[in-house]
């Protein structure tokens, strides 16, 4: 579903949900990943378990954000109908050094996962 159009209202909601900056980095980590799970934003962003969670719950209280339980994680991932919006307000800063870096942090956690997950799949003396 795509937004049209907002109202005021609403609109008020999403500028203040991306008023601080830790927000606007996860926001932007989810743009460009899709989903990420608590444990990821508070390994790339060297954030506290009780400040990512505080600050995810006021961009799902927005309604920016939407969230799926698998076993213990909670992966969240930005509401499809918000996508657009999110996408345009981020052409402006998408250079930043610091979402950049984070986004560099991001990748190189991926790589680690791949490659563990490689090893242990190969592993010869795995039962």
């Amino acid at each position: 579903m795509r937004l049209k159009n907002i109202s005021l209202t609403y609109g008020l909601r999403i500028f203040k949900a991306l008023s601080e900056e830790p927000r606007v980095r996860m926001i932007h980590l989810l743009m460009l990943n899709k989903e990420l799970s608590i444990s990821d934003l508070e390994h790339i962003l060297d954030f506290t378990q009780t400040k990512t969670s505080r600050h995810l719950i006021a961009l799902k209280n927005a309604g920016l954000l939407g969230s799926r339980r698998v076993d213990q994680w909670m992966f969240y991932y930005i509401l499809e109908e918000y996508l657009e919006i999110i996408q345009q307000i981020f052409k402006f800063i998408q250079k930043d050094p610091s979402l950049i870096k984070d986004q560099e942090t991001f990748e190189i956690l991926k790589s680690n996962r791949e490659l563990a997950i490689n090893k242990i799949q190969n592993n010869p003396y795995r039962r």
